[in-house]
């Protein structure tokens, strides 16, 4: 099934914050002022800082804009049946006029399955249980009724009507040389993050996706998760941070590095800030370079 998705994307990361004084809403309403093509957010339920569920969050989101994508960064699949997220990947994507982008990994947040007592799966049964939550998700979406018999999940003649009026890309969050191959196998998208995935790794990494593609015949989008900081100066590795002029400078390597988009994560006090500055100046270079 194609994604239905083509050409460079550039999305911005916003916060899943319930605290007073955060709009996430808000937020991305301004991010499809700006022109940012997609707004992402993270799946952390478990916590002691105010958050959103995330499903709940982004059909909020949806309702409020209407040409901006809205992506999940990524969904953690033990959290919630596949089965389930099929039916509410459709509703969303339905409801928003196929707008839905549907970020999956296997969970890192062990603590949190724990505290959630959905028991803690081990690093090979995260990567099984994602690969047939994407079986059993595109069999529903597919089929009239669908069996499937995996080690971790399970159907038995289940239906799911409406199917999906269009494709809904599937994003990975991955790193594992397992989850690597099943990516480039299954996915309509790879989406690492720079501090799990710093450029010297990640071009190895991203070589392994596209070789597992190749072999099945698979095209797969290179997506790279940037905390961002324009104006501001940082030692960190994990972020990019300078002036304007640095900060496409160090965005375009990524590019050249062979990410075809780029999901920016503005950080610091002034997030709309931000947002306006890599809008007027760093998005337009981006856009110019991959046009």
């Amino acid at each position: 099934m194609s994604s239905g998705m083509s050409g460079a994307m550039f999305g911005v990361g916003i916060s899943a914050s319930a605290a007073p004084g955060a709009d996430p809403v808000g937020d991305a309403r301004l991010a499809e002022e700006l022109g940012f093509d997609f707004v992402s957010t993270s799946d952390h339920p478990c916590g002691t800082s105010p958050t959103y569920e995330i499903w709940t969050l982004l059909t909020w989101i949806a309702a409020a804009t209407s040409r901006i994508r809205v992506a999940t960064r990524v969904l953690g699949v033990p959290y919630r049946p596949p089965a389930m997220v099929a039916k509410m990947a459709e509703s969303l994507h339905r409801l928003s006029g196929g707008r839905l982008i549907l970020g999956l990994g296997g969970g890192y947040s062990d603590e949190e399955f724990r505290a959630f007592g959905l028991g803690v799966p081990t690093p090979r049964e995260k990567v099984d249980g994602m690969v047939e939550a994407i079986h059993i998700m595109r069999g529903l979406w597919s089929s009239p009724s669908f069996t499937y018999e995996g080690g971790r999940y399970h159907t038995l003649d289940a239906s799911l009507e409406p199917k999906p009026v269009s494709p809904i890309p599937i994003w990975l969050g991955t790193y594992g040389n397992r989850a690597l191959a099943a990516t480039g196998e299954l996915a309509d998208g790879w989406i690492p993050s720079l501090g799990f995935a710093p450029p010297s790794e990640a071009a190895g990494m991203r070589s392994r996706v596209l070789e597992s593609a190749e072999r099945v015949g698979r095209e797969v989008e290179c997506v790279y998760n940037v905390p961002v900081s324009v104006g501001e100066s940082s030692s960190s590795a994990s972020m990019v941070a300078g002036s304007s002029e640095e900060v496409v400078e160090k965005l375009l390597g990524f590019l050249r590095l062979g990410f075809t988009s780029l999901n920016l994560m503005p950080v610091g006090a002034d997030f709309r800030g931000q947002m306006e500055r890599l809008a007027a100046d760093v998005l337009p270079a981006l856009r110019a370079f991959s046009s």
